[in-house]
């Protein structure tokens, strides 16, 4: 995980899998160490994206709940991140090859790496400067209770079941399982189109004579996740 503007590398974090179970506490851990930003730019990769509405993911989710808005590069498109890769890279070379016997060990590298990465070695792209030289943590402070979404009263609120569905006109209509438990909103841009949000995340469009919610790319049909 590092910073865009700096290039300082917050966290990085041997894990057994990319699963969200395992990624969540570490970025509960950086947060809370270095405040919440307001935008995380990935790949589309697991745990950060899913073949659904907004792209959306548990742990994506879980950002927009803190107020962090998700950015997603467009698949096969690798350079919409080129500085990360770039540090991925030296990273790689460094760490990896060979990779330690043990998670420990492999951690240590890591450690070691982020140590000389953000304080010692100078970046050209930075004039010579370190990343730690010119990094500063959020003011954006982690917090210890998620408060609900709040919308405009002009919209029409629905709340997403453990299904992933909301009711509309005493029919269901899917959204997302990653969106259970909350509520989402909906504004009528047209007579029988709706724009629907999750936070001040867009997800799509709901059109009622399809009883669907069409993405960003005008498709209805989607994997149900």
């Amino acid at each position: 995980v590092t910073d865009r503007f700096s290039r300082f590398l917050l966290g990085c974090q041997a894990l057994s899998s990319t699963s969200v179970t395992e990624a969540k506490p570490v970025f509960t851990c950086l947060f809370k160490e270095f405040g919440l930003p307001k935008r995380i730019r990935t790949d589309n990769g697991v745990p950060f994206a899913t073949n659904t509405l907004g792209r959306l993911s548990q742990l994506s989710a879980w950002w927009v709940r803190l107020g962090i808005m998700p950015e997603f590069i467009e698949p096969g498109n690798p350079q919409q991140n080129g500085r990360h890769e770039r540090m991925h890279r030296t990273l790689k070379a460094e760490t990896t090859r060979p990779p330690a016997n043990t998670s420990r060990a492999q951690q240590r590298k890591f450690n070691r790496f982020r140590q000389e990465f953000n304080f010692e070695r100078p970046h050209e792209a930075l004039d010579q400067q370190t990343p730690a030289s010119l990094y500063e943590p959020s003011s954006r402070p982690m917090p210890n209770k998620i408060p609900p979404f709040e919308y405009p009263d002009r919209f029409e609120l629905r709340y997403v079941s453990a299904n992933g569905g909301i009711r509309w006109n005493k029919q269901w209509v899917n959204v997302s399982t990653v969106c259970a438990g909350e509520h989402v909103a909906l504004e009528e841009i047209d007579d029988g189109i709706w724009n629907v949000y999750f936070g001040p995340l867009k997800l799509g469009r709901f059109i009622e004579t399809q009883m669907r919610i069409e993405d960003a790319l005008g498709r209805l049909k989607r994997l149900n996740v």
